[in-house]
């Protein structure tokens, strides 16, 4: 199974865009959240029609998965905390979302609602309970906000991570935890796109403006992460011990030249990772 990660898009349509084009490789599509932006121009409810519409054109083609953001958030409970309505709605396209957990062969995908009080993250910690009992031979959780003290949610000068993930990861140990929010760890000094906390593998994309998006691509078959940045590819061996820092990909495989022929030329069949860089110096 390969799975293509994106976060943060923020109703950035050139990047939406992208991702139709690059889905058909992949055979899930994980969205880390914010999806919409709350700074936009563009009217909150024009945002979730426009989003909605593209998340129904991905499930046509791919599973989806969508986790909530803050940027997501469009109304309170009636006990006050900020939710995102509009997500739970679109199960009905075929999406898993918030509170969701779904089996896809050997993988469990457990899909955590953005938290803003006592009420939802209760519900998080009955949701992580529940579908602990039948956590496959991969548990994955999309939870949008990485966890706190990791280099995935370094900002620069503090960390923006969430205490409480951190205590859910000791007690249950998922293989994975995917997340974003914090936009720039990937790209400064002491942060990262990846991390380990005890057998958990987090990640984080990360964010840069334009097409394409940041992206991970997490290939099950070859046990691998793909961390593709503008004039950057990096990964990973997830069946080994974290090691700093990740390696160049010098032998980028099919899919992955042919994302580079659908974002831009960032990758040729001939195109060594050293001779990209150089490109985009």
């Amino acid at each position: 199974m390969r799975c293509l990660v994106v976060a943060d898009l923020h109703y950035s349509l050139p990047q939406f865009d992208w991702l139709l084009a690059a889905a058909p490789e992949f055979d899930v599509v994980i969205f880390a959240g914010d999806a919409l932006d709350i700074g936009s121009f563009v009217d909150f409810r024009g945002q979730i029609l426009v989003v909605k519409k593209y998340l129904s054109l991905l499930s046509a083609i791919t599973r989806v998965i969508l986790c909530s953001g803050n940027h997501d958030l469009d109304e309170r409970s009636a006990e006050g905390e900020k939710i995102a309505r509009w997500v739970g709605d679109i199960s009905e396209l075929g999406v898993a979302c918030d509170g969701d957990s779904l089996t896809i062969g050997d993988t469990r995908f457990t899909v955590c609602p953005w938290w803003d009080g006592p009420l939802v993250k209760g519900r998080i910690e009955a949701q992580l309970r529940d579908a602990a009992l039948e956590r496959a031979e991969r548990w994955i959780w999309v939870h949008h906000a990485p966890p706190a003290n990791s280099p995935t949610s370094w900002g620069g000068k503090r960390f923006f991570g969430d205490v409480e993930l951190v205590r859910w990861i000791a007690q249950y140990q998922p293989f994975m935890v995917i997340s974003g929010h914090v936009h720039q760890s990937p790209f400064i000094a002491d942060g990262s796109w990846f991390d380990r906390i005890g057998t958990t593998w987090v990640f984080n994309a990360g964010l840069q403006h334009g097409r394409p998006p940041v992206c991970i691509v997490l290939d099950f078959d070859e046990g691998a992460a793909f961390w593709i940045a503008a004039g950057e590819a990096q990964r990973i061996d997830l069946r080994a011990p974290l090691r700093r820092p990740a390696a160049p990909i010098e032998n980028p495989p099919a899919w992955l030249t042919s994302m580079g022929r659908i974002a831009d030329p960032l990758f040729s069949s001939s195109t060594s990772a050293g001779e990209v860089r150089r490109k985009h110096v």
